[in-house]
């Protein structure tokens, strides 16, 4: 019976570390991904979960009558998927009501983590270049500044995609493609397809801005999780120093 309680609690602990995985590489909160783990594993009846979360690990125990060998999932890459956090959230709504056990739950989960709910790479490249000419009229630009922001800011973060895939070097890929942004802006200055340099950049660059690490930041900070809150916030200080670093690069060439 003891065998039994016991397989039962590390089904339902890889479960957990499932959703907690699959929330926390598509940039949910880390109060959100301890949240859901300990919901998950109270649904099923667990009491005493412990989970511990870190932008670059998980550490999950279940303690009680029947505890488990504590696990630690290392994170390796991290993005922005809010449909992939939306469903998981949905999921262990459904799990606290009953709706699956934990086998079932537990492949749903992993139908989630393999699908690519992602839009496709030129809807992205375009509304970026949408949205970089709306910032530059929002940033009180001229509009004929609004044709230029389009192709520097959906080159640029083209660009910042291809070279992602290439080097796998966050950085380093932010800032080449602030250095392409700010060149084509100086470009497109120079022989008169624009008025403003400085409008252009700020709109083509501000799809790169890490706003979601921002957020989560201040609000991993607000709930009492200081080490995750000052870790995102340093990666979104050394994002905004990749960025600024490559358009001053190209201003103090021009």
């Amino acid at each position: 019976m003891e065998t039994k309680e016991v397989k039962e609690n590390n089904e339902i602990s890889e479960l957990c570390l499932l959703a907690g995985k699959i929330m926390l590489e598509s940039g949910a909160e880390t109060y959100r991904v301890e949240d859901t783990m300990i919901r998950i594993a109270n649904a099923y009846g667990v009491h005493s979960a412990e989970s511990y979360v870190t932008p670059t690990g998980i550490v999950f125990s279940l303690e009680g009558e029947y505890p488990t060998k504590t696990k630690v999932i290392r994170i390796l890459k991290r993005g922005t998927d809010l449909n992939k956090i939306a469903i998981v959230n949905s999921t262990s709504r459904d799990i606290s009501t009953g709706k699956y056990s934990v086998r079932e739950a537990y492949n749903k989960l992993k139908a989630i983590e393999k699908a690519n709910l992602m839009y496709s790479v030129w809807l992205q490249v375009l509304a970026a270049a949408l949205a970089s000419a709306c910032f530059v009229i929002m940033f009180r630009g001229s509009w004929d500044d609004f044709v230029p922001a389009i192709f520097a800011g959906g080159f640029g973060f083209f660009m910042f995609l291809y070279i992602d895939r290439i080097v796998q070097v966050k950085f380093f890929s932010e800032f080449s493609a602030s250095l392409i942004i700010g060149l084509l802006a100086s470009i497109f200055v120079h022989y008169g397809f624009g008025k403003e340099v400085d409008k252009i950049i700020i709109g083509s660059v501000m799809p790169l801005v890490p706003g979601l690490l921002i957020t989560n930041a201040i609000r991993d900070l607000m709930a009492g999780h200081l080490v995750s809150g000052l870790a995102k916030g340093a990666e979104a200080v050394l994002t905004a120093f990749a960025i600024g670093s490559g358009i001053a690069v190209i201003l103090a060439m021009f």
